[in-house]
């Protein structure tokens, strides 16, 4: 018996070192495939360059800002976009974050919306794609918060659909659990407009009209705080809940110069940082912010 385990362990130890063998030789060859598929980009005097692409949601939201703002339409420009929005549209119907990803409800959503901003007709064949594999998941309500505020200044959503995210928050003093500086440089600069925005409630001009109540599988003004983000956990959907609920008893308690002086700290946090060098976090949701601000 002890002749026979010897022998076993011996050969499942040969299939280990087989294993880790074709392994390494694996990890060799993807190594050499993807430095030669990058040196076979480098320009004559050494350098490389690539397009700068982002994910549908960048693009989607610069057509809705336009349309918050009721810019003149830039016909040339949107059908750019819309071509592009088109071309990235994934294999499931919806939108990526990444190239060729898994399907994402809050891109999908903005990418719709915004191909439909630009006159495609919902009938179109990619457009019935992109709603019926965003109502096959549950439906627009299942967008992120971003997505939601965005929704609820066009009037697609009411604003009990968002959290209560009030803008007294800048002026919380250091050692609060809750202040911006104990959370990251992107959240604290995508939040501070975007409070102010929570505190005015500013409808977006939107000279179309145009609306997506169809990705919506209830009336979407009738939706409030009650679906769980994907990524969320049940206690802390729950711990958010409650708090949300307490703050939309107490919020509008708080006396009006307590709002005016948080909305002006708001203000001289936006505007030290656009000074022509630093900017606002070098990214797009605090810039659009800070235009609808």
């Amino acid at each position: 018996m002890d002749s026979v385990n010897a022998t076993s362990r011996e050969a499942l130890n040969s299939k280990i070192v087989d294993s880790k063998v074709l392994d390494s030789k694996a990890l060799e060859s993807s190594i050499a495939s993807a430095t030669d598929g990058v040196l076979r980009f480098q320009q004559p005097d050494g350098h490389w360059v690539f397009e700068l692409e982002a994910d549908a949601t960048i693009p989607a939201e610069y057509i809705l800002l336009r349309h918050h703002l009721a810019e003149p339409v830039d016909v040339v420009l949107e059908a750019r976009i819309g071509n592009y929005l088109r071309r990235i549209q994934g294999a499931h119907g919806g939108w990526p974050l990444v190239h060729d990803g898994e399907f994402d409800m809050s891109a999908s959503v903005k990418a719709y919306f915004a191909l439909k901003m630009i006159g495609d007709s919902i009938d179109a064949p990619h457009m019935v794609r992109a709603r019926e594999a965003i109502r096959s998941r549950g439906g627009a309500i299942h967008s992120n918060v971003f997505t939601r505020f965005t929704l609820a200044m066009f009037g697609v959503l009411t604003w009990r659909a968002v959290p209560v995210l009030p803008v007294e928050i800048v002026l919380l003093p250091f050692w609060s659990p809750f202040h911006l500086n104990k959370i990251s440089y992107w959240a604290r600069t995508t939040m501070v407009p975007l409070m102010v925005l929570a505190a005015l409630k500013p409808r977006a001009r939107n000279p179309k009209g145009v609306g997506i109540d169809e990705l919506f599988l209830q009336d979407p003004r009738s939706i409030g705080m009650t679906a769980k983000a994907p990524h969320q956990s049940m206690a802390w959907f729950v711990l958010f809940r409650s708090l949300d609920a307490a703050l939309r008893v107490i919020e509008p308690m708080f006396p009006r110069s307590l709002r005016k002086r948080a909305i002006d700290a708001a203000l001289a946090f936006t505007e030290e940082r656009l000074n022509g060098e630093d900017g606002m976090g070098a990214i797009y949701p605090p810039m659009a912010n800070i235009v609808m601000m």
